[in-house]
């Protein structure tokens, strides 16, 4: 095969959209075959690209979200000169484009959204129904290919060790992902979290709760209120989360990067949705269930709800959720 193209991506600075930037790698991979694709990105995304096969390597991105930091940017640009033929940009600001332009990176490939005009020099247009549908629209930075849904790799050894730390069987219990870094109103209410949990052991199934560190406040309430439950937000890391969630035999979320985790390895989800909504970031997994009151406030796409009173939330009742929960379980159990 004749060698391709080398090519960098800067990736996205959240968990979701770094698991959602696969059906990218995987287009160019088609598009360019025997390209080598390195990936620009925070060092808790080393998990996850470690986790992608159509990524050579990962490049440390140590940026703040809120700070410029101009010239630490133009000093990694220098060090990547001459080493790539292209450049594609997910995110969308322009700071996040120096990098490349630094690195003389020939062609530049990215939407246009802080009008990076010469930062960008081959502009990918951006369909107004496209701006929120993050998957489809990192999908169309490749101008070509088959869009696939990310697929995680499972460590089955470290699967192993973990389920045995835990003291977990593999298909034995439900995970459940009750955060949301976005902010509480992408947060199905923790008192509700619980009433599943009880329902859900209530049938013999564990109950495991995920996230990190700064969940643990939403996962110890649930945990109080569901006495059973076993809490390891912030005693995992994040690659042991992936193989373990991979062993659940289902998932519940928020809309979160566990969300999307837990599709790209194929569990499957039932996806909670208050503040946004599924048809822009739903799990991409085969099997899934969507829950959304659709209100007339919602999606309003605010970190807190707007209104004060929080109803696309709280509203909707623990019942709609697990009915939705058993209708994936009776599809696992007839497949």
């Amino acid at each position: 095969m004749a060698e391709g193209p080398a090519i960098l991506v800067i990736g996205p600075r959240w968990v979701g959209d770094m698991v959602m930037a696969q059906c990218l790698f995987s287009a160019l991979g088609e598009v360019y075959p025997g390209a080598t694709i390195d990936v620009l990105a925070p060092d808790w995304a080393a998990p996850l690209v470690g986790r992608m096969p159509e990524i050579r390597a990962r490049i440390d991105a140590p940026f703040s979200r809120r700070r410029l930091e101009f010239g630490a940017r133009r000093r990694l640009g220098r060090t990547l000169s001459g080493r790539y033929d292209a450049a594609y940009v997910m995110q969308g600001s322009w700071k996040s484009a120096l990098v490349p332009f630094f690195a003389r990176i020939p062609r530049r490939v990215g939407h246009l959204k802080e009008f990076r005009y010469g930062l960008i020099n081959d502009i990918v247009p951006l369909p107004e129904r496209l701006k929120r549908r993050t998957a489809e629209a990192f999908f169309g930075l490749a101008r070509g290919g088959s869009f696939r849904p990310p697929r995680l790799n499972v460590d089955e050894a470290n699967q192993a060790q973990q389920l045995s730390r835990f003291h977990l069987q593999a298909g034995r219990f439900a995970a459940f992902m009750p955060g949301a870094e976005y902010g509480p109103a992408k947060r199905w209410p923790a008192g509700h979290y619980a009433g599943l949990a009880r329902e859900l052991m209530s049938r013999g199934l564990q109950v495991v709760l995920f996230g990190s560190d700064n969940d643990r406040p939403v996962t110890g309430a649930i945990a109080a209120l569901a006495p059973g439950t076993i809490d390891v937000a912030g005693k995992t890391r994040l690659e042991d989360a992936i193989d373990l969630i991979a062993a659940a035999r289902i998932a519940i979320s928020n809309d979160s990067g566990l969300m999307h985790i837990a599709a790209a390895v194929r569990t499957p989800v039932v996806a909670i949705y208050g503040s946004t909504a599924p048809a822009n970031t739903p799990p991409l997994a085969e099997r899934r269930e969507l829950v959304w009151l659709g209100l007339d406030c919602s999606p309003c796409h605010q970190k807190v709800c707007p209104l004060g009173h929080f109803n696309c939330m709280n509203t909707l009742a623990v019942e709609t959720v697990a009915r939705a929960a058993d209708r994936l379980l009776a599809t696992a159990a007839s497949s």
